[in-house]
């Protein structure tokens, strides 16, 4: 009978490791870890631990040039940067997305609706800056819903741990799909709550009624 074994990775944030034609099973943590369990067989350890390396180190060359600091130090509103390279914030300037860009972000995830005031066209200055844009209209506390926080899981997975800003005004909008993507993966609705305030989520209004929305699910 061949030895197997239980090799156990602790990946941050939206890091995927895929395409390896091996099982693999998740769970949700507050700090956004993921528990990937890869049953392997012994005679194929070190191929697969190769590749499995390999993959790390594709993920984090675009990390390489990523600068946290600088965006720390940007005064850009409620700026958060609760897992990884994924940053929360309220609206950025056209100034502080192109400091964004120098810092290595390669994504901005816009949540606010058309009809938002914004003295300049984000659209095009994001993609004027080489950083790739995306609109997730969402309109008030009605908004902050599962489809839409279905949708931005599909963009920060797709992305797959580059860096990449996502904002509304202030961050509340952020903080509240936060915490239904976190319900939806599992957690409890005091944990999902707490994930959306750590992600920005800081409105007493605004968590009242997604606490409500939570409950109801």
């Amino acid at each position: 009978m061949r030895a197997r074994f239980r090799h156990t990775l602790f990946v941050n944030g939206y890091l995927r490791l895929c395409g390896i034609g091996l099982a693999a099973t998740s769970t949700y943590s507050r700090e956004n870890n993921m528990t990937l369990t890869i049953p392997i067989a012994s005679s194929s350890l070190r191929l697969v631990l190769g590749s499995l390396f390999a993959l790390i180190l594709t993920a984090c060359a675009g990390l390489a040039n990523f600068d946290l600091a600088a965006l720390q130090n940007s005064d850009i509103n409620n700026f958060r940067a609760p897992s990884g390279a994924t940053l929360s914030t309220g609206q950025p300037t056209a100034a502080q997305l192109g400091l964004a860009a120098r810092a290595g972000v390669k994504h901005v995830i816009n949540l606010r609706t058309a009809g938002e005031e914004v003295s300049f066209n984000e659209g095009e200055v994001v993609e004027s800056l080489g950083m790739k844009y995306y609109s997730i209209p969402v309109a008030g506390g009605a908004g902050i819903n599962a489809d839409n926080a279905s949708a931005l899981s599909r963009i920060l997975a797709d992305i797959d741990g580059e860096p990449v800003i996502v904002h509304c005004a202030t961050g509340n909008r952020v903080g509240g799909l936060m915490a239904f993507a976190a319900l939806a993966d599992g957690a409890s609705v005091n944990e999902a709550m707490a994930e959306g305030e750590r992600w920005g989520m800081t409105s007493e209004r605004l968590q009242g009624m997604v606490r409500e929305s939570l409950s109801g699910n």
